[in-house]
């Protein structure tokens, strides 16, 4: 018979997969937890890359975006943003020079794709298997380990039996 804890679910053992473990799987998975990408953007911030996961962000907000108005106005915006000379977070990327405010005008969802490309590389093979030997995240594992030990009562009850064989 499974064990169930007090409300019905099963017990704390069959949890999904812990999120560091998820994101230390694969920068994708990294990025597509809102948790990973905050932490992910800590330790970015503290190597001075924050604009990187930042960029890729907004691209992968750009593929999404229908309106054409729209999407002339955020392609502007990551331009201006992350690739124009002036850029106040500007991404190191090869062909950036090559970009102009020309293109800005006729704005399709893939046009920043191998920009985008790039800087996923430079993360993954970069700041990723950094960040995933770095203080925060490890310190975020642990804690999620802290939290998976926590004793309730059906865990103490549980280990008793182990310990006095009852």
């Amino acid at each position: 018979a499974d064990i169930h804890g007090n409300d019905g679910s099963p017990s704390s053992s069959h949890q999904n997969p812990k999120s560091t473990a998820k994101w230390a799987a694969s920068l994708e998975n990294l990025l597509e937890d809102p948790e990973g990408v905050k932490r992910f953007r800590e330790f970015l911030k503290k190597e001075f890359s924050e604009e990187n996961v930042l960029f890729w962000l907004a691209c992968e907000d750009f593929k999404k975006t229908q309106d054409k108005k729209q999407m002339q106005e955020k392609a502007k915006e990551i331009y201006m943003t992350f690739l124009s000379s002036k850029a106040s977070s500007q991404v190191n990327v090869e062909g950036q020079s090559r970009l102009n405010e020309k293109i800005l005008e006729e704005p399709h969802p893939l046009m920043f794709q191998k920009l985008q490309d790039q800087i996923f590389n430079l993360m993954k093979y970069d700041s990723y298997s950094r960040f995933l030997k770095s203080d925060l995240f490890l310190k975020h594992k642990r804690t999620e380990e802290e939290e998976e030990d926590l004793p309730d009562a059906q865990t103490a009850a549980k280990r008793a039996s182990r310990i006095y064989n009852t």
